[in-house]
């Protein structure tokens, strides 16, 4: 079954198909056609809060209660192990970036700068193939929870 995501408006739809077919090639490694769903992700403008989202509802699943810093880095090395052998461009900061932004942690200082959007684009996606593989469940419910969420927050701001 494929999700259409009807109800979305169009560039929150344009994330969701993006995000769902990044996920799906990198759960086969198919270089290809992640490449062309992460150039759709870093063209939406708001990718990186919908794959942030995606990610923190991922890490509250498969951590009820709650991350320390022992399993941060275990997340962190668990992704960056698992893509670095199809994914060599892997950066190991960035899914740190994507960790602590998700967790809501993340602070750049004056000699740190964040990553681009093309940065997160080619990341978040490995970042979560790797922890919704604990689930067991498709990502379509995730992005309909963030979308649900990012909705919610901007109607009460």
């Amino acid at each position: 079954m494929t999700v259409t995501w009807r109800h979305l408006p169009a560039p929150a739809r344009e994330i969701a198909l993006a995000a769902t077919e990044a996920v799906d090639a990198a759960k086969d490694r198919d270089d290809e056609a992640y490449e062309a769903a992460v150039a759709r992700l870093a063209a939406a403008e708001r990718s990186g809060l919908v794959l942030g989202a995606v990610v923190r509802l991922l890490l509250e699943e498969t951590h009820p209660d709650g991350l320390d810093g022992d399993d941060v880095r275990r997340v962190l090395e668990q992704c960056v192990r698992s893509a670095a052998g199809w994914r060599p461009d892997v950066s190991p900061h960035v899914v740190l970036v994507l960790l602590a932004g998700a967790l809501g942690v993340y602070n750049p200082g004056e000699d740190d700068s964040p990553p681009d959007p093309a940065a997160i684009a080619r990341h978040a996606p490995l970042l979560v193939t790797d922890l919704i593989a604990a689930t067991g469940r498709p990502v379509a419910g995730y992005l309909d929870a963030a979308f649900a969420e990012i909705e919610r927050t901007e109607r009460h701001d």
